[in-house]
């Protein structure tokens, strides 16, 4: 019996994905939980126990922002970012009172928050004035003193141990390079303690990250991209030549230093299984919780060092709150966002691959094939694709995959060339190359799928979300035959569209960086920017395409709107609708239903027997 699509849409996190929080005395946790319904900040005992609600009304957050939860170190406050008056403003959480307060009015973003050792202080990197600057902010009367004025974004700000210096990340007008770098926590003369280079940072200073400045104040780690994968390097706080912590051809992720700096934290990719694992300061490595299929994510260390709170989710499991004991590795699960009854059972593990491209390229993929197929059964067949392009499958929790997998569809979910996790090299392989050789490797994922004798070879439908949606596109424009119907989501057709500033659409800033880096200078490379876009070429369609997107809120596009009415123009087979109060991504749980089925119910017309 398979699951519902109600039991599957419920199948979501408790667990936001925010930092955890220990307590100073190690006993409780502090974590952003949806366990009344809408975000709130929660505290669970480290030994477990029901969770005690902290916050009421905690407040939203602008489109992929964080509220960043941070215990002050004396902990008796736990700052956190709310969205107030259309504008990041820092809040604070008394554990003496239970009382919430606004801490800053200054009507703009955040883009990273971090205590004072003394927790007098906060440091803020905020965009008052149109680019991000350092900015005090007093705990007492929430006073502000902006430390640099510069043009360029200076975020993810830290203090260092002795509460007499700032460090934080200066990033260039590409955002290729970043400039590690120390100023006096009140303001002066600054220096530059590391700077890195051609490392694209899609999220304005997020993919590179905080400074770490060790325990000692002598050390600061920060992520780079010049081995070839994204390793974290450690220099002296004086500067000099950056040596690797932990070398490996992985992509490093969140590390965290030791109380005592004695040893890093922090999340190894390997073919999107996320294992935590130590290394200490002489070199000597641990795998602490290294999963046969999983993903650890967020680890933090208890306050005298024995243990690692993380979030733990399989592509069968919703995460979690867990934690580890660092000497003999056990393992205690905390909260648990599974639904009753037998619904684990009732879920398919997926089965990763591999298959060669059109050039020899070995793409890696997650197979899922309905659990139970009648003998002499053929089923259609599904290439989800991800978004990003600089994004990745990993071994998470994927409520779209299940329930079209319980429906009868084989699902396969490649990481194509331009992903994520397999190094600088194969990441940069679809540079000026949008929907060239990425879609290919899409159209020898459908070749594989042809080779397994359960699949119907004249059913396979593409989708995908974002820039799964921008391929699924390219699919029905530069490969008519390869499909037999496509679902495009929330994507872009025009990339040069995406460039301009007028009507209603929304390109964020980040979009356009990520398209120069890509794709070249709108003007000079015109020809790339139009050779890449399906909206330009929707008379080769030949596969039936069902567009659709969210409207209502930020961020908006046409973009969605602009293909559907090209496709039909040219008399093609399209549908489209656009789902009320979303942004231009669908993701409600309530809209979230009603799209899956009406994927399926278009996917069953064309596809179906």
């Amino acid at each position: 019996m398979n699951l519902t699509i109600d039991q599957i849409n419920a199948m979501r996190p408790v667990v936001l994905p925010e930092l955890p929080q220990w307590s100073r005395d190690g006993n409780e946790i502090a974590l952003v939980l949806t366990l009344g319904g809408e975000p709130e900040i929660w505290s669970v005992r480290a030994d477990g126990g029901f969770p005690t609600r902290l916050t009421t009304g905690l407040g939203g957050v602008r489109f992929l922002g964080s509220r960043s939860p941070r215990r002050s170190p004396d902990g008796k406050w736990i700052a956190y970012i709310a969205e107030t008056n259309d504008a990041a403003e820092v809040w604070l959480w008394s554990a003496e009172s239970g009382a919430m307060r606004q801490l800053t009015r200054l009507g703009a973003n955040i883009g990273g928050m971090s205590w004072s050792p003394d927790s007098q202080t906060l440091v803020i990197a905020n965009n008052r004035y149109g680019n991000y600057n350092i900015y005090r902010v007093e705990i007492a009367d929430g006073a502000t003193t902006r430390l640099t004025t510069g043009a360029l974004y200076d975020v993810y700000p830290v203090f260092t141990p002795d509460n007499q210096h700032i460090v934080f990340v200066r990033m260039n007008e590409a955002w290729t390079d970043h400039a590690v770098t120390i100023i006096p926590a009140r303001g002066g003369t600054e220096r530059l303690v590391a700077r890195d280079t051609n490392f694209f940072d899609y999220h304005y200073g997020l993919t590179f990250g905080y400074p770490l400045v060790a325990p000692d104040g002598k050390t600061v780690l920060f992520r780079s991209h010049r081995s070839g994968y994204i390793n974290y390097w450690q220099v002296s706080m004086n500067g000099g030549v950056p040596t690797q912590l932990a070398p490996e051809d992985a992509d490093q992720s969140e590390a965290t230093w030791s109380p005592d700096g004695s040893r890093v934290a922090y999340i190894s990719n390997h073919n999107g299984t996320l294992e935590l694992r130590v290394v200490a300061r002489d070199g000597t490595k641990k795998n602490l919780v290294a999963p046969t299929l999983g993903a650890c994510a967020l680890p933090q260390w208890s306050p005298d060092g024995s243990r690692l709170a993380y979030l733990f989710q399989t592509p069968t499991t919703p995460s979690d709150l867990w934690v580890v004991d660092v000497v003999n590795g056990a393992t205690r699960q905390l909260t648990n966002a599974m639904i009753g009854g037998n619904a684990h059972d009732q879920l398919i593990t997926p089965e990763k691959i591999a298959y060669k491209s059109f050039d020899g390229l070995e793409i890696h993929a997650y197979l899922y094939k309905p659990s139970k197929i009648p003998a002499g059964k053929k089923c259609p067949g599904i290439l989800w694709i991800h978004g990003g392009p600089t994004s990745q499958w990993s071994d998470l929790f994927y409520g779209h995959t299940q329930y079209f997998a319980q429906q009868g569809y084989v699902v396969l979910m490649p990481n194509i060339r331009g992903s994520t996790g397999y190094g600088r090299a194969f990441e940069d392989l679809n540079l000026r190359d949008y929907g060239g050789g990425d879609l290919k490797d899409a159209v020898a994922g459908a070749e594989f799928l042809k080779t397994l004798d359960y699949i119907d070879a004249n059913k396979i439908a593409i989708t995908g979300t974002s820039y799964g949606g921008n391929l699924s596109m390219a699919a029905v424009c530069f490969a008519p035959n390869a499909f037999q119907a496509a679902i495009a989501m929330s994507g872009y057709g025009s990339q040069s569209d995406r460039m301009k500033m007028d009507g209603e659409d929304e390109q964020e800033l980040r979009h356009r960086q990520r398209l120069r880096y890509a794709l070249g200078d709108p003007e000079k490379d015109a020809d790339v920017y139009r050779r890449v876009s399906p909206l330009y070429f929707t008379k080769n369609v030949t596969t039936p395409t069902f567009v659709l997107h969210g409207e209502g809120r930020r961020p908006r596009s046409n973009a969605c709107r602009d293909f559907a009415q090209a496709l039909e123009k040219e008399y093609k087979t399209v549908r489209y609708k656009a789902y009320p109060n979303e942004g231009y991504y669908v993701m409600s749980p309530k809209n979230t239903r009603q799209m899956w089925l009406d994927m399926i119910e278009f996917l069953n017309q064309y596809l179906g027997d």
